[in-house]
């Protein structure tokens, strides 16, 4: 696969594949057969990020063969959203006769939306200055003058140069409702928005006529906890990055969510407070016996839950689980299936052409 061709034609082989290899690893634990979410075939990552070439007079983003570490000219990337293709050789022509914009530039990033909002980051080696603030503005202006809602940033060491704002905020249909997502630039984001959107209406059909109350750990900007909110009584969030907090905190009041509580803690000091080793003054005013969560909703880390985590989830009727690498799954469901039966497995194909695999499963409390 080259980074301008998508083998689209190999694209339901390379799924069947997918489906295969995740049956195998859940056949221990008598999973029931998996629910499968296909992805669109390109066009479906809302971020991207390449390093930047300068060739003579010439520059050009490139990425790297994760192989054999060979450099490969982009022009354009039909795995990312069309509103990135759009930009890609707009932002070329306009940095590449542009000393200020261009010296010492060694990389862009993009993070694009369905909104068609985009923050584009220019990442420099050399220190940033007024002169360098002025030439992107006129670049952010001319962008806009053709109808492009951009947000352009500058990186060098220890600097960041926000011309307005540093977030896009991102509308998706889920469900029959529009939810409003604001997303930071260099924070997680799910890549691709349109697998999110069935990541998000599967976990709601999942949970729907769940009685009590909803506990979340790792809940990042609220993607998941914000739409789950329709099918719980309250529902209690713990995240630790300050800027997903933040966003967390502005996306409850932008979709007029009011049974939302976000507590900014990891996940390990989490399990520690239910535990009642460790108190903290983050949870001052928050009456954690008030709540009656019968289900736990987990999407961790790659390396998935630690055993003390594993353990506190083990306590609640109902399990719900996201894995972005079912090998961690299969780890942490070695104990889990002790007290618990896997009642949906579903496959979300987050990253089409690749490896990699995005899987969900609900847990129920054996009878």
């Amino acid at each position: 696969m080259t980074p301008e061709h998508l083998p689209i034609e190999q694209y339901d082989a390379q799924l069947a594949e997918k489906v295969s290899r995740l049956t195998t690893m859940m056949t221990p634990f008598a999973a029931p057969e998996v629910e499968v979410f296909r992805s669109p075939v390109s066009h479906y990552r809302m971020r991207a990020e390449f390093r930047l070439w300068h060739d003579g007079d010439d520059i050009y983003h490139i990425i790297f063969d994760q192989q054999t570490r060979e450099r490969i000219r982009v022009d354009q990337f039909p795995a990312a959203s069309e509103l990135i293709n759009q930009l890609m050789p707009k932002m070329i022509a306009a940095i590449r006769d542009n000393n200020t914009l261009r010296h010492k530039l060694f990389q862009i990033d993009y993070l694009s939306t369905m909104s068609q909002q985009i923050v584009i980051s220019l990442l420099y080696h050399r220190k940033l200055d007024e002169v360098w603030q002025q030439a992107a503005s006129k670049l952010r202006d001319a962008l806009r003058a053709q109808g492009f809602d951009v947000q352009l940033i500058g990186r060098a060491t220890k600097t960041k140069i926000c011309l307005d704002r540093d977030y896009v905020d991102e509308r998706l249909p889920v469900a029959g409702r529009e939810m409003i997502y604001r997303q930071v630039e260099n924070s997680f984001t799910q890549p691709n928005a349109a697998m999110n959107i069935q990541m998000l209406e599967w976990a709601l059909k999942a949970t729907e006529g769940s009685r009590g109350d909803l506990l979340e750990l790792y809940c990042g900007n609220g993607n998941f906890s914000l739409a789950l909110a329709r099918n719980f009584r309250r529902v209690l969030a713990t995240e630790i990055a300050k800027p997903s907090v933040a966003s967390a905190q502005f996306n409850i009041e932008a979709n007029q969510i009011d049974n939302v509580q976000i507590i900014r803690m990891a996940a390990e000091e989490f399990t520690q407070a239910m535990n009642g080793a460790r108190s903290f003054n983050r949870l001052q005013g928050i009456d954690l016996q008030s709540y009656e969560c019968e289900t736990i909703f987990v999407d961790p880390p790659r390396s998935g839950l630690d055993d003390e985590t594993v353990k506190m989830v083990q306590a609640y009727p109902r399990i719900l689980y996201i894995s972005c690498n079912p090998q961690t799954l299969c780890d942490n469901l070695q104990t889990l299936a002790q007290t618990h039966d896997i009642t949906r497995l579903a496959l979300f194909d987050q990253f089409p052409y690749t490896h990699h695999m995005e899987c969900g499963v609900l847990l129920t409390r054996k009878a």
